[in-house]
C-alpha cells in the first residue's frame, strides 16, 4: 500500500475513526502514518506486507524486559496501530544502559519460540543450543546463494570448518536482542522500533548498530555500567556484521557486497 492510500478507515483495537492522516518519513518496507483520532488522540498506522502480530509480539517482548518502545494499540492482519511519539531528544548513555538491560533477559536457547521477519524478509529463528551454531546455520548458510561464487565458496568454507565457532565462541549467552537495531530503528536517541527478535549473542546488536549508525562513546559508557562486552569483541565485530549485510545484499543487491569481502578479508577467510 502506498502513503498516498491513507491508513484503513477502520483501525484494529476498537480504536475510533481516523479524521487526519499524513504519511511520516522512513516507511521503505512498509507504509506509515501519523493519524488524529476522533477522540483527539495521536497514533502512528503502520500497512506492510508482514503480519502485523510479529511486530506487536517483538514489542512486547522488549518492553517486557526494559526497552524503551512505543505501546501497541492494535494489531489485525497486516495494519498495526502504535503510540505516537513525542518529546525531548534522549540521553544515548541512558539508551546504552536499556540496551545492557534488555540484554540481560535471557533465553533457553539461541533463537526464538517461532521465526518472524527482518524487515520484509522471514527471518528463521530455530531454538539451538549453541551459538556458533544458530549463528552458521539461520543467520549465514541461507544467504549463499545470494553471493557471486567466490564470495560464497570462501563464507562457506569458514561455516563449513571450526574457522565461525572459533571466532564466534566466548563466554557468550542467549541474549534478548532488539535484532534489527541501526540508526533508523532508534528514534531521537530515545525509543526503539521495528525490532526482529530473538535470543543471540548480544554483541550483534551492537555491531549492527556500528554498522549502520553509530555506538558512540556516550551509549557504550551506558551499557558498559551494566554489562561490559568480553574481552574479543573487536575481533567478533566483523564477523557480527555479516548477517546484516547479507540481508541488505537480498534487499538491495550489489552494492553491499564489498561489505561482505572487507569482513571475509579481516577475518582472513
Amino acid at each position: 500500500m502506498s502513503p498516498a492510500a491513507g491508513p484503513p478507515e477502520r483501525l484494529p483495537g476498537d480504536l475510533p475513526a481516523v479524521t487526519a492522516a499524513r504519511p511520516l518519513a522512513g516507511g521503505s518496507i512498509a507504509a506509515v502514518w501519523h493519524a488524529e483520532l476522533a477522540d483527539g488522540s495521536e497514533v502512528v498506522v503502520k500497512d506492510g506486507d508482514t503480519p502485523a502480530e510479529l511486530e506487536a509480539e517483538g514489542l512486547a517482548a522488549l518492553a517486557a524486559a526494559g526497552a524503551p518502545v512505543p505501546a501497541v494499540l492494535g494489531h489485525e492482519g497486516s495494519v498495526l496501530v502504535l503510540e505516537y511519539l513525542s518529546g525531548h531528544r534522549g540521553d544515548r548513555r541512558v539508551l546504552g544502559r536499556q540496551l545492557a538491560t534488555v540484554h540481560r533477559h535471557l533465553g533457553e536457547r539461541y533463537g526464538w519460540h517461532r521465526d518472524n521477519v527482518i524487515g520484509p524478509l522471514h527471518q528463521a529463528n530455530p531454538p539451538t543450543e549453541d551459538w556458533p551454531t544458530f549463528l552458521s546455520q539461520a543467520r549465514l548458510a541461507p544467504y549463499l546463494g545470494d553471493l557471486p561464487m567466490e564470495l560464497a565458496r570462501r563464507l562457506d568454507r569458514a561455516i563449513a570448518s571450526v574457522a565461525v565457532a572459533e571466532v564466534a565462541d566466548h563466554d557468550v549467552v542467549p541474549s534478548l536482542v532488539h535484532g534489527d537495531l541501526w540508526s533508523g530503528n532508534v528514534l531521537a536517541d530515545r525509543w526503539l522500533l521495528d525490532p526482529a527478535v530473538h535470543h543471540a549473542d548480544r554483541e550483534i546488536d551492537l555491531a549492527m548498530l556500528d554498522l549502520f549508525g553509530t555506538v558512540g562513546p556516550e551509549l557504550r559508557a551506558g551499557y558498559d555500567e551494566v554489562w561490559p562486552l568480553d574481552p574479543g569483541a573487536d575481533r567478533r565485530r566483523p564477523l557480527l556484521q555479516l548477517p546484516p549485510l547479507l540481508v541488505h545484499v537480498r534487499l538491495f543487491g550489489a552494492g553491499y557486497l564489498s561489505g561482505v569481502a572487507s569482513r571475509l578479508d579481516a577475518l582472513g577467510w
